[in-house]
């Protein structure tokens, strides 16, 4: 599984790497409404609630649906501007319809990339955004209605908090970071200039690279490939007026790597910037494998004597009343998956499980599907 953009034809001018202020904002009050996906930030999480005027904290969770759970599209500027204030000026100018359609962009959804009507003017798109603030909570309901109801009155109420939030909090971390994230944008766009753009996705992700593909017509095609539990598909002609693809640096944003890419829209790509303490992400393909090969009973308690210590595969099938050619079949799955190393002493093959590997694949597996 992954998602994909097509950027055949793309000039590489139009990929453009750029920090924002709102992107940002949203990612670190994600981080403060889900503090267990940033096990990094427990420590600014706590502080940063603690002080929180009670005010300011009970207007963040009545608005929450929009971060909470995964981003809205209205916190993911393609065009950023230099400040927080340019980029809620820009979110003033898109119409109520667009507005509100992108605002509860929100799930992980096939709908995501077709055609849909504004819940402002479908009955029924508006009762499934209804049905889903619901179940998000009563003050998250009530939000939504007075979005669908009102939407200006709403919007001038969202841009409030996002000021209020500017001058609690977020003015401090912008100061921080956004020299920073600045710095990484520039680091990315000499990058791409000079070495292009296969090596740029490969310094700004693992979880990131360039593919050329075959088409059904016999010609060729260029894609984005980001490698994520989820499919989705779009093109960075989404946008005639404005095609390109734009990608957001944030200090806030591991171990997610959050895609926007609504229909009629630029496609978004909000990434981490990396930190010494920050582990490569392991391809989802290799961590499916590994957990499929731990799934056999049989190779499961060959793990529980190779962490004890190296074993030959003839020790291994006198310990567990097996043949050697058995044996080996279950250690060749596991050493295909890495989760066993293999050396020779003399005459013998000895085989012990990676302890490393193995202490890793919960985090491998937390932050795959987190991402």
């Amino acid at each position: 599984m992954a998602n994909v953009i097509d950027i055949t034809g793309l000039p590489p001018d139009r990929v453009v790497f750029t920090p924002s202020p709102l992107a940002e904002l949203g990612a670190a009050l994600h981080a403060l409404s889900e503090p267990g996906h940033h096990p990094g930030l427990h420590g600014w999480v706590t502080a940063t609630n603690a002080a929180l005027k009670t005010d300011l904290a009970d207007r963040l969770c009545e608005a929450d649906i929009l971060w909470r759970s995964s981003r809205s599209d209205i916190l993911l500027p393609a065009r950023p501007g230099a400040t927080l204030a340019e980029d809620l000026d820009e979110l003033d100018k898109i119409d109520d319809e667009r507005f509100v359609a992108a605002a509860f962009e929100i799930t992980c959804s096939p709908r995501y990339t077709q055609p849909t009507p504004s819940p402002l003017v479908d009955a029924g798109e508006r009762a499934r955004i209804r049905e889903m603030a619901a179940a998000r909570g009563p003050r998250q309901a009530a939000f939504t209605d007075r979005m669908l109801t009102d939407p200006d009155g709403l919007r001038v109420w969202l841009r409030r908090l996002f000021e209020d939030c500017e001058e609690a909090f977020f003015g401090d971390i912008w100061r921080r970071v956004g020299i920073q994230l600045a710095a990484d944008a520039r680091h990315k766009t000499e990058l791409l200039r000079r070495k292009g753009l296969a090596e740029t996705l490969s310094a700004t992700s693992r979880a990131l690279w360039l593919e050329d593909a075959q088409d059904g017509g016999g010609g060729s095609s260029t894609r984005i490939v980001l490698d994520k539990l989820a499919q989705g598909r779009t093109t960075a002609f989404a946008d005639p007026a404005d095609p390109g693809v734009t990608f957001l640096p944030t200090s806030f944003g591991w171990p997610h790597l959050v895609f926007a890419h609504a229909r009629g829209w630029r496609p978004v790509l909000q990434y981490p910037v990396a930190s010494p303490e920050l582990p490569a992400p392991a391809a989802l393909e290799l961590v499916q494998q590994r957990l499929e090969a731990l799934g056999h009973p049989m190779r499961m308690q060959l793990c529980r004597t190779l962490s004890r210590g190296p074993h030959s595969t003839g020790e291994l099938a006198e310990a567990f009343g097996s043949t050697s050619p058995e044996v080996s079949r279950h250690i060749a799955t596991l050493k295909k998956a890495g989760l066993i190393q293999t050396r020779r002493r003399g005459r013998y093959v000895l085989h012990q499980l990676d302890l490393q590997v193995v202490a890793r694949l919960g985090s491998d597996f937390l932050e795959g599907v987190l991402r």
